[in-house]
C-alpha cells in the first residue's frame, strides 16, 4: 500500500516524525479498509473541529484516528477485552516508546477508548471529542451536511470507501464475535445481534435482578 497524499479539503496531516511513524505503523499492521477509514476519520474529525470552533492538537487527533480500530485485528481477538481498549493500549505503547508526554498519551488513550460511547466524548478535550466526531461522520453519517460535498469528495477520492457499510460491519463482526461478553452495554451488541446467530445480548435489568443481593 502506497503512502497517500497529505492534504485534502484544506486540512493537512501533521508533518512530523511521529505522524509519519504512526502512518507507517498502521499501514503495516492493518488492512486497507481500516487504513483508509482511519485516515478519513482524521480529516472528518478535523473539519468538524473547525465547524465547532475547537482548538485541538492535530498530531494527537491524527494518532487517535489512526489507532482507533487496531484492536479489531486478529491478534487481539482472544484478549477478552473490548477492542477499543486494545486499540487504546496499542496507541499508548506507541506514544510512550517515543517519549510523548503522559498528558498527551492520556488524551489519545481516552479518545480511542471512548469512541464508541456516545454522549460523553463531546464534553471532553477536543481531541477526544473529535476522534468520536470523525468516526460518527464516516461510519454513521452523523452531521453529514456539516461538511461541504466538495470537501467530502476530496477526502473520499484520496481514501475511497467502496461497499464501506457492508465491509466495516463485517470487520466489526469478525473483530468482536470471539469476545461477545465485551459488547455488554455498548453499541457493538447491535452488530452481533444482526450478524451472529444465537447471540444473546446482556440485559442490565436482569443483571440487577439476578445479583446475589437478597433485595
Amino acid at each position: 500500500m502506497q503512502l497517500m497524499e497529505h492534504i485534502a479539503a484544506g486540512v493537512a496531516v501533521p508533518d512530523t516524525r511521529l505522524a509519519a511513524e504512526a502512518t507507517e505503523f498502521v499501514r503495516d499492521t492493518t488492512d486497507e479498509l481500516i487504513y483508509h477509514h482511519s485516515r478519513r476519520v482524521y480529516w472528518f474529525g478535523s473539519l468538524q473541529g473547525r465547524n465547532r470552533g475547537l482548538s485541538f492538537d492535530p498530531e494527537l487527533l491524527y494518532i487517535g484516528a489512526m489507532f482507533h480500530d487496531l484492536g479489531l485485528g486478529v491478534e487481539f481477538r482472544d484478549s477478552g477485552r473490548r477492542f477499543e481498549i486494545d486499540s487504546a493500549d496499542e496507541a499508548r505503547r506507541f506514544l510512550q516508546s517515543r517519549g510523548v508526554p503522559e498528558d498527551s498519551v492520556r488524551r489519545v488513550w481516552t479518545a480511542i477508548a471512548l469512541h464508541t460511547t456516545p454522549g460523553i466524548p463531546e464534553f471532553m478535550e477536543p481531541e477526544v471529542a473529535l476522534v468520536t466526531a470523525g468516526v460518527e461522520y464516516d461510519v454513521l453519517g452523523i452531521g453529514y451536511a456539516d461538511i461541504p460535498e466538495r470537501s467530502r469528495s476530496e477526502i473520499v477520492a484520496l481514501h475511497p470507501r467502496p461497499r464501506f457499510k457492508q465491509r466495516i460491519l463485517k470487520a466489526f463482526t469478525e473483530g468482536i464475535a470471539p469476545r461477545p461478553e465485551t459488547t455488554f452495554g455498548n453499541v457493538k451488541a447491535d452488530v452481533l445481534q444482526h450478524f451472529v446467530p444465537g447471540f444473546t445480548r446482556g440485559d442490565f435489568v436482569e443483571v440487577i435482578q439476578n445479583s446475589p443481593w437478597p433485595e
